[in-house]
């Protein structure tokens, strides 16, 4: 029978394939397998041979240590992993890591492994979905319609991110999100039971979900049925809760040891003895290789039909398939965007600059979508001309995220994944922290999600240190593929949304709350370099003062009143460290000569990351501690921002 060849063929493989690696997490792997062969076998529609087809269905493996199961199942459908590329999970020079990593793996759809994220991840997949069809589905012509699934186990479904991703989901009635949870009672630590008690499957319904219980992983007609459920609930996400008992057939069954170590040769030998299974390592039967033949096969019908669905709208909507098209092709990103770079002038903070190129941004794409975490006026990232998104407006294109930055963050990965959309999202920049780890995902995945973070430093003022951040630059400054933007005004602003736009990364867009000088002197080509020489006040500079955002005017003053004093120096614009590094050497040194030691960093946060730019010669004004309460003017004064300051630093620093 088909259907048993393929299940226990995920469970040989994967118990083999950790086996192999000499690690990995081999028990949910083999206790899930029905779920996942029930799924890939009647349900997923995919193109093994063309993974990236943009209709297919999407999976995300939420329990992200579980890689072999995925593995198993992607090979056995006949993705291009071959029976040679399993003996290398794990090790270096495979494409089978030991979480599964999203462009590395053919069928990966999503990098996993942080658990709870593929939870938010596989939401935001599943709102793109409903937001694309909505707005480009003609009455007879679909372009987009498909399910997105996830996988996920107890370790998931403790995490906070889940509960925020699943109210999300609830409220947004995604009912072609269909989530199995893998409810085998058994962490590291030992049961479930010693940290975890509540009832999944209520607060779900509470969230607004429909869920489903099967009672036993072993049952696959009870699993079919439910998945034929939750495809016919369109106003509400499913959950699927299965009951399933952890490496199901080896002595180590129901156990934590089975959890995260491999099953060992006596265990495999006994499991394989329990399905009699007596092919070689890493073999499958002839039925499972058949199927393979039967999945490309069928992979190739429903693009052919998806094909016809395009050439219906390209001969009867142009104007829809022209923008689709553009969307799905990443076309739109050669729009002129020259308008961006329009501006009215004046003394503004850049968080009201940034408000202004969004909006004008959003006028120039259609596929741009996102929002803040309640806090789009404080932070000026409504939209002007969108809807927001509702159950009853699905085509909107404003998104409130409610108070749910980690979700938020999460979400927008999956939208970006989904592909056709541009997703932006917005909050405080100290409230980042709580966003860390979606971004460091979407740093990795290097997806193009632009963040827009607010309130940038201690000109947050009244409110104090709990929201005034210190160390945060330099956090985002220090994670790879990631390009954090501080500007200084219009000119820089636009650059960041430019570079957005172009980089396959994700770009940070750190504003102010205080006002910052319209100096004039900003180029669009200096802040694309990421730093450049904003101001010399003479031929031979002594001295470069080095900063960024609404520290720039400060420092232009400063300038001045060092050149009263006969001191020639120079100013530097830094908008994007990161991206200043990325340049060659020979512009890095034009921008940062090596003959002028004397350098200040100017900044209203931790100086962390500045040392590599001023040497062991140079000096800083900077946050080396929390902030305080007061109006920002008086921060800046108590903290040494001030052209005082700056200046007697600059004579000791020379004078030395």
């Amino acid at each position: 029978m088909l259907e048993k060849d393929i299940i226990n063929s995920i469970r040989v493989l994967s118990a083999d394939m950790v086996e192999e690696a000499g690690s990995g997490h081999p028990g949910t792997a083999i206790g899930a397998a029905p779920i996942i062969a029930t799924l890939f076998q009647k349900f997923m529609k995919v193109s093994p041979e063309n993974p990236a087809f943009f209709n297919r269905d999407r999976f995300v493996l939420s329990a992200g240590h579980t890689s072999a199961m995925l593995y198993s199942i992607l090979h056995i459908c006949g993705y291009d992993i071959k029976k040679s590329d399993l003996p290398t999970l794990r090790k270096e020079g495979g494409i089978l890591p030991g979480h599964p990593e999203h462009g590395l793996t053919p069928g990966v759809d999503c990098s996993t492994g942080p658990l709870g994220q593929g939870i938010a991840n596989a939401v935001g997949m599943a709102l793109a979905e409903k937001v694309m069809a909505s707005r480009y589905n003609q009455k007879d012509c679909t372009l987009v319609d498909h399910y997105t699934y996830a996988f996920c186990g107890d370790g998931c479904m403790m995490e906070g991110i889940e509960n925020e991703a699943a109210s999300l989901a609830g409220v947004w009635k995604l009912g072609k999100l269909i989530v199995f949870y893998d409810s085998n009672g058994i962490t590291i630590e030992g049961t479930t039971d010693i940290a975890f008690t509540e009832n999944v499957a209520k607060r779900h319904e509470a969230l607004g979900w429909q869920t489903i219980t099967v009672d036993s992983a072993e049952d696959t007609a009870a699993i079919e049925k439910a998945i034929k459920a939750a495809q016919a609930e369109k106003d509400k996400p499913s959950l699927i809760v299965v009951k399933s008992i952890i490496g199901y057939g080896t002595p180590k069954a129901g156990t934590s040891a089975i959890h995260g170590s491999p099953v060992g040769k006596e265990g495999i030998d006994k499991l394989k003895q329990n399905l009699g299974w007596t092919l070689p390592l890493f073999e499958t039967p002839q039925s499972v290789k058949d199927f393979a033949k039967v999945k490309k096969l069928e992979g190739k019908n429903y693009e052919k039909l998806w094909k016809e669905q395009l050439e219906t709208a390209r001969k009867k909507y142009p104007e829809v398939y022209a923008e689709f098209l553009s969307c799905i092709d990443g076309s739109y990103k050669n729009a002129n965007l020259s308008p961006l770079y329009e501006y009215d002038g004046g003394d503004k903070a850049t968080r009201n600059i940034c408000g202004e190129v969004l909006n004008k941004l959003d006028g120039i794409l259609p596929n741009l979508i996102g929002g803040s975490a309640d806090l789009s006026p404080s932070n000026c990232t409504a939209v002007r001309n969108k809807t927001y998104y509702s159950p009853s407006t699905p085509e909107g294109g404003a998104i409130h995220f409610g108070i749910r930055e980690h979700a938020m963050a999460a979400i927008c990965n999956g939208i970006a994944l989904h592909g056709g959309l541009v997703p932006f999202c917005a909050t405080f920049f100290t409230f980042s922290d709580y966003m860390k780890h979606a971004m460091r995902m979407s740093a990795i995945m290097k997806l193009p999600v632009i963040y827009i973070l607010s309130h940038d430093s201690i000109g947050v003022g009244e409110d104090g240190m709990t929201h005034q951040p210190i160390e945060q630059l330099a956090a985002l400054r220090s994670m790879p593929n990631m390009y954090a933007f501080r500007p200084s005004d219009n000119t820089e602003t636009a650059a960041a949304y430019e570079y957005a736009l172009t980089a396959s990364a994700p770009v940070a867009i750190v504003t102010s709350r205080q006002k910052c000088t319209a100096h004039g002197l900003s180029t669009r080509e200096g802040a694309l370099k990421g730093g450049y020489v904003l101001k010399d006040s003479g031929k031979n500079p002594q001295l470069i003062l080095i900063t960024s955002g609404s520290e720039t005017g400060l420092c232009l003053n400063a300038q001045q009143e060092l050149l009263k004093q006969g001191i020639q120096s120079r100013v530097v614009s830094m908008p994007c460290t990161n991206l200043f590094d990325e340049q060659g050497e020979e512009y890095k040194h034009s921008v940062l000569p090596d003959n002028i030691r004397a350098r200040i960093a100017v900044e209203a946060a931790s100086n962390i990351s500045w040392g590599k730019y001023v040497g062991l010669d140079g000096d800083y004004v900077c946050m080396n501690t929390f902030g305080a309460s007061a109006p920002y003017d008086a921060l800046f004064k108590k903290f040494g921002f001030t052209v005082e300051n700056i200046t007697e630093k600059a004579l000791k620093l020379l004078k030395n």
